[in-house]
């Protein structure tokens, strides 16, 4: 059966001609339809795709990670204890320097304050794994840490001092000059590019003066129940030599290593970190919703 539809311009015993336009007319009317359709569902599509990008965005989740691996518990509730897990999740770059059970009965016993800023200076303020370290072009560099980003460190307490020895293991250590450099890095544990990695220590690295610095949160120290004797005036007199090791702490930097260039060395509010994360979710969901509303006017 043939159709005959009558176009002007065209003469019907032409029929070269004719099915010629015809052919024309009704694949340029599907072409324009298949535009219109394929632009009306570009929103939907933009939609589709940062659906499946924002969950690999989401913020990190320190505890959750360690709680993967049992021989980290201790170290684990020690970041929960002193929140620094919070902190530890607001940020976007981070390198987690972790010591296993059996290593980190040093911090026993210690004060809260205390453990919480010698975890700070666990917690290097850039992404290091081991591919990364082994492309340092030095032998020797500078870490930065939180307890740097916290403004309670003094002189180069905020500072480790990563070395790479002959043999091929590094060593850390706090960058305060004479501080050693005895806790060997054992292993990757967890690398998630270029987030989070967490680093295995083979002992917690001691900062020199941070037990002089004023420790106020709880674990109460049992040293003061030891004093009561005859001369109770004496015990005032001790107190200077408590803050001897402070001040034989030298002020000066460590002249060998450079820093690396990790973020935040100024002091940092934990209310900006608050503040920047809930307003970077808050554009997301932004975008997300007047996507979604761009795509339905679109379709109307």
């Amino acid at each position: 059966m043939v159709y005959d539809i009558k176009l002007p311009g065209f003469q019907r015993e032409d029929h070269t001609h004719l099915i010629k336009a015809k052919m024309s007319f009704l694949s340029n009317k599907f072409i324009g339809k298949a535009a219109t359709m394929d632009f009306r569902a570009l929103p939907f599509l933009v939609v589709a795709a940062l659906l499946v990008w924002i969950p690999r965005t989401t913020a990190i989740n320190i505890t959750r990670l360690l709680g993967e691996y049992p021989s980290f518990s201790t170290y684990n509730d020690y970041l929960k204890q002193t929140h620094l897990d919070e902190q530890i999740n607001k940020r976007q770059t981070i390198t987690v320097l972790a010591v296993d059970n059996s290593n980190i009965g040093v911090l026993s016993g210690k004060p809260l304050g205390l453990i919480k800023k010698i975890l700070c200076t666990h917690v290097v303020l850039d992404y290091y794994d081991m591919d990364k370290l082994s492309d340092m072009p030095k032998k020797s560099t500078l870490l930065t840490t939180l307890l740097q980003a916290s403004g309670a460190a003094r002189n180069q307490q905020g500072f480790l001092n990563i070395t790479k020895k002959s043999s091929g293991d590094y060593f850390l250590g706090s960058a305060v000059k004479g501080a050693p450099l005895d806790s060997k890095l054992v292993q990757q544990v967890v690398v998630k590019p270029y987030n989070i990695s967490v680093l295995q220590l083979s002992s917690p690295i001691i900062v020199p003066g941070l037990d002089s610095m004023g420790v106020n949160e709880t674990t109460p120290t049992t040293a003061p129940a030891a004093s009561p004797k005859k001369t109770p005036a004496k015990s005032p007199a001790e107190a200077p030599d408590a803050e001897a090791p402070a001040a034989e702490v030298p002020a000066e930097e460590a002249s060998a290593p450079e820093p690396s260039d990790a973020p935040a060395d100024a002091p940092v509010n934990e209310a900006d970190d608050e503040g920047s994360s809930k307003s970077s979710s808050t554009r997301v969901t932004s975008v997300g919703s007047l996507l979604i509303v761009l795509g339905y006017v679109s379709l109307m």
